[in-house]
């Protein structure tokens, strides 16, 4: 059964690495503009006109043009801001998410408008993150800071364990418990006891161990 209160234990925080910001922002243009592609083709083939092949761009270029600039200003964002703060944790992305949403807003002109892009998307960008992008939340292989049960349960065995002298002395031999030279120490204690000495049979024929 799993332990409803995990050991929670602190780690040595990783050193931080520096991001480049213009590869990440490269990546996300890329990634953002196929995206855009895509998107731009669909509106166009709903249209009940025929507005030919170079509608993606001059019918919905509008489209492609944002798809690719969200993705692009979030990397961007996010990775400059974690090297500024010299941190990876959630206000990089909720910087980013903030900054990129704003583009989403841009085409309205209106400042409540992009300011409300921005702040709801940085929301829900944060959130994902900050749950390890996972509404269950983050799971004990993405929390090094939690141990589980079977670590928990071997920690606690190192921790106390005894050695044997001490236990031998607690509880005695016997019964599970055979020390070195425990059978030669139960032959002295029968003979004493008993008077009945015993001679241990040998494994081989010809006598030998």
């Amino acid at each position: 059964m799993a332990n409803p209160h995990p050991i929670t234990v602190q780690l040595p925080q990783e050193p931080f690495h520096p991001k480049n910001a213009l590869k990440g922002a490269v990546t996300g243009s890329m990634v953002g503009g196929a995206a855009g592609i895509f998107a731009s083709a669909m509106q166009n083939s709903l249209a009940k006109t025929n507005v030919g092949a170079w509608g993606v761009v001059t019918r919905t270029g509008s489209t492609v043009a944002t798809m690719t600039a969200v993705p692009a200003v979030y990397m961007f964002v996010k990775d400059a801001s974690a090297n500024l703060r010299e941190k990876d944790d959630t206000w990089n992305t909720a910087i980013g998410a903030f900054m990129g949403g704003g583009i989403c807003g841009l085409r309205s002109g209106r400042m409540p408008q992009i300011v409300g892009w921005g702040a709801g998307i940085s929301i829900v960008m944060s959130a994902l993150q900050f749950t390890g992008g996972s509404i269950k939340g983050k799971g004990k292989n993405e929390r090094p800071d939690v141990i589980d049960e079977y670590e928990r349960k071997e920690y606690l065995r190192r921790n106390r364990r005894r050695p044997m002298i001490e236990t031998i002395a607690e509880v005695g031999e016997g019964r599970g418990i055979e020390p070195p030279g425990y059978e030669e120490r139960r032959r002295e204690r029968i003979k004493a006891k008993y008077g009945v000495v015993i001679d241990p049979v040998k494994c081989t024929v010809d006598g030998s161990d």
